[in-house]
């Protein structure tokens, strides 16, 4: 079935009047390689292919990590699509390559570390969710930390409702606690979503092309209990839309200004 009217980005087409599902985007991001955005991204994909969901994996990075965990999938598993994002070079067609099939539910995007500028805006402009993984370093949670005051501080998360949590990963058990991290959230009343530990699950999982929502749950039950409340905040975010051929802009409401003004940088 073809259509020819244009749609905004995230809707879906109307079928005989009917509420369908918005696409959610999931923006994973972080300005520091090594933090976990990759192990977040196809653990999520993981998540919604378990349960037959049609899901997109859109890659920025020009590493492509989670296409190459893409080309290690059986055949036989439910389907992920791949979207390959990185900034243009030689001859290839990004704009092609950037497709995003119809059907899909829930598109998540794996971002570059030090992404700024307008790749920044182009990622930021498809995203209805931003999860920022953090590693356990006084390093990475500073970054952190000034990286979320710069988003919330920018002109298009203050005009969206674009809603922002953080996964703190590679948990280890002698340093369970992020308490500058946490502080620094509650101040501006974003959640930690969990703590996923440093766990080698997750390395056998991405070397074979699976999630831990795909393996065998005796195999990864800590690690499933771990992610599954990231999941389930992605999940929340999805909402049924009526389309319009004559939709333009999708109203969407500020949710941060109050947390702006109550910001002051840590450090």
């Amino acid at each position: 079935m073809r259509y020819s009217f244009p749609i905004p980005w995230g809707a879906r087409p109307q079928v005989s009047g009917a509420l369908v599902m918005r696409m959610n985007t999931t923006l994973v991001i972080n300005p520091k390689g090594g933090s976990g955005k990759t192990t977040v991204t196809t653990n999520l994909a993981s998540y919604f292919a378990a349960q037959a969901i049609a899901i997109t994996v859109m890659d920025y990075d020009p590493q492509g990590s989670s296409l190459n965990w893409l080309r290690l999938r059986q055949p036989s598993r439910n389907r992920i699509y791949a979207a390959n994002a990185a900034p243009q070079r030689g001859m290839r067609l990004r704009g092609l390559e950037m497709h995003v099939p119809a059907d899909t539910q829930q598109l998540v995007i794996d971002a570059p570390a030090g992404a700024s500028g307008l790749l920044l805006q182009e990622m930021l402009s498809k995203a209805d969710c931003i999860l920022i993984p953090v590693a356990p370093s006084a390093i990475d949670i500073h970054a952190t930390a000034n990286f979320i005051r710069d988003l919330l501080l920018t002109g298009r998360i203050r005009a969206r409702n674009i809603r922002l949590a953080v996964v703190a990963n590679k948990v280890r058990n002698s340093m369970p606690a992020y308490q500058p991290l946490e502080r620094f959230l509650t101040s501006l009343n974003l959640p930690l979503l969990a703590r996923l530990g440093d766990s080698d699950v997750y390395l056998k999982a991405v070397e074979t092309g699976v999630g831990i929502f795909e393996m065998d749950p005796a195999a990864a039950e800590a690690e499933r209990g771990d992610f599954r409340p990231v999941a389930e905040w992605v999940e929340r975010g999805q909402q049924p839309y009526a389309p319009r051929a004559d939709d333009k802009i999708v109203p969407l409401r500020s949710r941060f200004m109050q947390a702006v003004g109550a910001f002051s940088k840590p450090g």
